[in-house]
């Protein structure tokens, strides 16, 4: 079983030598799982919105790597954020994890998918949105997929149909889970790259581009030569975890689990 256990929150330069780059002129921050934790979400936006005031930057992105639904308790809250938020400051890319694909074939009537999705964090989701977990109860699936529909707006089902698969910049692509070892990145599976583990993270192999991915958890971002992990276990341990890269610098940003909500 993992142990967290973690030192005060830092912003720590990890630039090894070599390091791959993003062009010039160009910055990107890329957010691990949010699960659901609307206040560490907003702490660390602050953190990114005054970096980017203090160090200007001629084009930047920030990066959702999926996964900003479930598990934790404000997935409503979130999804409603960033679908209404005043981007003009910076330009936002977002993935679909595999929770997000799940809550979507939930919606859209698949009860097989329904019953998975509520086991590993929908029901926190659908509580969020006011849906009763008495129907679960009464195990009253085809009541629950009838209340999640009234509940849930559209604009958030389509916002999230509208999320990406992966997305390239410079020598580094970004994806929810990580890639098939000897797949060329332009064949890759949607189904792996949201929920591939093993094969992925035990390989040693090139992919073509440093992989920067969330979807498991670790203590500490895992910083390798051909993938970079910065899933820390948000809604479990109160630290959400961002990845600056500006040149061929490689920053962490980690929210204050002392603060957290």
């Amino acid at each position: 079983m993992i142990s967290f256990r973690w030192r005060q929150p830092r912003t720590v330069d990890v630039t090894p030598a070599a390091a791959p780059a993003v062009p010039t002129g160009r910055r990107c921050y890329a957010v691990g799982d949010v699960h659901g934790r609307l206040g560490l979400l907003e702490q660390l936006l602050r953190q990114i919105r005054a970096d980017m005031d203090a160090q200007p930057a001629e084009r930047a992105f920030l990066v959702f790597l999926g996964d900003l639904i479930d598990r934790g308790p404000a997935s409503a809250q979130i999804v409603e954020r960033l679908r209404t938020a005043d981007w003009n400051w910076i330009t936002p890319v977002f993935l679909l994890g595999n929770h997000e694909e799940a809550m979507i074939a939930a919606y859209d009537g698949d009860l097989e998918a329904l019953r998975a999705w509520t086991g590993f964090g929908g029901a926190e989701t659908a509580a969020s949105y006011g849906v009763s977990p008495v129907l679960l109860l009464k195990d009253d699936w085809p009541g629950f997929l009838n209340a999640l529909r009234a509940a849930i707006p559209r604009e958030h089902v389509e916002f999230m149909r509208g999320f990406y698969d992966q997305f390239a910049l410079g020598d580094y692509l970004f994806v929810h889970a990580g890639v098939r070892p000897g797949v060329p990145i332009d064949r890759q599976k949607p189904a792996d790259l949201r929920w591939i583990r093993e094969e992925f993270l035990l390989s040693s192999a090139e992919f073509g581009k440093v992989v920067v991915h969330g979807h498991t958890i670790a203590e500490e971002p895992q910083l390798r030569a051909n993938r970079i992990g910065i899933d820390t276990g948000a809604y479990r341990t109160g630290v959400l975890t961002a990845l600056r890269l500006d040149g061929d610098e490689q920053r962490i940003m980690q929210t204050d689990p002392a603060s957290a909500d």
